[in-house]
């Protein structure tokens, strides 16, 4: 008992060296592993630093040299805490803490994981893909919203309430990247018309195609149907996957279903997808066949003989090899879809397979404005780019002020699914700005099936560790 009681006293004694005494003596105390691992963390700080090009960052030094060598705060107090199950919950917090940290870094500025939701680029990326997005790519943004939960992207599980607080908000800014966002890239990217959200939609529909719906002053004051009608910074916006078609100055247009950029056709995804109407001579299509074609539950509309299903070029070769399929055709769009398509509420006459051209902006260029084409870009100038915007007696006034012409701020970019006729893409909500650009998915981690029980079938094990975009070279 004694020996304990001395053993104790000694390191109370040590400890209290160790935190007391000038800095020439902490410094002298600090073990030479110490000096290593400061030095490691050191550099790599250095280097972050340099990356974020903010050299008041550097400040930071200061408390990691306290961390790991002066001391000047107890860090570790907890560990001369008597009570064990206090001194045991104290490690886990400290433990946790540390991992919180990393993993907000990591996810900040390196990547993280995604899960794609909806069918709407199938059959590149699949429903149940698990992707690790790259964010080194195309350069991470500094945080807009700093203040926020690392595992959560607007919304905290379980407690259903916001996983950030809004102050402060930074300004936009990206450090530099490997590249910039190329054609046929699949990119991930914050939903641009998510910036103002009716609660009890949350993505399933969004709030400026209620409004057409509904009416604005509708879905405003009726919070029984439509919940709180809340605003969503930027980075915090739903993340959206889809494929690169259009670039910053170019002139979109998509024929039949045919995406042009500047007069040429942009390349055909290998498994781009498009609604038929299949009819078969009273036999039903098996489950077996929808199976090896790969098409889910979520996507097999029909029975007995007619159906409307997606289908690519290979495996619409299958069904018209299957003796039982007696017609097989491209469904048209539906009249008054026009309405439907972005700029929502205008009728251009587009429609998903038939649409534009439209000019997609690009950073300083300048485009005239007239009462015709401002639809196209009232979102950019007023959304996007911060500028009050108004039409009084057939004037365009931005910022209170007469304008004939505007020059953009940022690259905005055109993104499409590969599932053409079932994507919810720029066709309806337009332009994607740059800042809304998160990163590019580098691999599938892995896959699950939700038509199929975890361990009969449920993982698709030929999907893992695989390329997410075989068609980008």
């Amino acid at each position: 008992m004694a020996n304990n009681t001395d053993k104790n006293k000694d390191k109370k004694e040590e400890e209290y060296v160790r935190q007391t005494g000038s800095l020439k003596e902490r410094l002298g105390r600090v073990k030479k592993t110490r000096w290593w691992r400061f030095g490691a963390v050191a550099l790599i700080y250095i280097l972050w630093t340099l990356w974020m090009g903010n050299p008041w960052l550097l400040l930071g030094l200061l408390l990691l040299g306290d961390i790991y060598l002066t001391q000047y705060l107890p860090w570790g107090a907890w560990k001369g805490i008597k009570n064990k199950p206090l001194r045991t919950l104290m490690s886990w917090i400290d433990a946790i803490v540390y991992a919180l940290v990393l993993v907000y870094f990591l996810f900040l500025f390196v990547g993280q994981n995604y899960q794609i939701p909806s069918s709407s680029l199938e059959k590149s990326l699949l429903t149940g893909d698990f992707l690790w997005v790259n964010k080194v790519t195309y350069g991470p943004r500094v945080p807009q919203t700093p203040l926020h939960f690392p595992l959560a992207q607007n919304t905290l599980p379980f407690f259903n309430c916001k996983s950030y607080i809004e102050t402060p908000q930074l300004q936009y800014h990206r450090l530099k990247g490997l590249r910039n966002v190329e054609r046929m890239d699949i990119v991930v990217f914050n939903f641009p018309a998510g910036d103002t959200v009716a609660l009890k939609f949350g993505s399933s529909e969004d709030y400026y195609s209620l409004c057409l719906r509904h009416g604005r002053d509708v879905v405003n004051n009726n919070k029984e149907a439509f919940g709180d009608i809340i605003y969503r910074p930027v980075d915090r916006r739903d993340n959206y996957v889809k494929r690169c078609l259009g670039l910053p100055g170019e002139t979109l247009q998509i024929k039949d279903g045919i995406v042009y950029a500047d007069g040429k056709a942009v390349p055909q995804p290998k498994n781009v997808q498009y609604f038929y109407y299949v009819e078969t001579d009273g036999t039903p299509i098996s489950d077996d066949l929808f199976d090896e074609l790969g098409i889910s539950n979520e996507d097999r509309h029909g029975s007995g003989y007619q159906y409307i299903i997606p289908l690519t070029g290979d495996m619409k070769k299958t069904l018209e090899s299957k003796p039982n399929v007696k017609l097989i055709q491209r469904i048209e769009p539906e009249p008054g879809e026009a309405l439907m398509t972005y700029p929502v509420g205008y009728d251009y006459g587009w429609t998903h397979a038939d649409y534009g051209p439209i000019w997609i902006p690009k950073k300083g260029a300048k485009i005239d404005l007239t009462l015709q084409n401002l639809p196209l870009y009232e979102r950019c100038i007023k959304n996007y780019e911060g500028n009050t915007l108004e039409v009084k007696n057939g004037q365009i006034l931005i910022n209170g002020k007469a304008e004939t012409s505007y020059t953009f701020k940022m690259d905005y970019y055109w993104m499409q699914g590969d599932n053409r006729d079932n994507s919810l893409d720029s066709r309806y909500w337009g332009f994607v700005p740059e800042d809304h650009i998160v990163g590019t998915p580098s691999i599938i981690l892995i896959s699950f099936d939700k038509d199929h029980r975890l361990f009969d079938g449920g993982i698709r094990w030929n999907r893992i560790f695989k390329m997410p975009n075989p068609d980008k070279k």
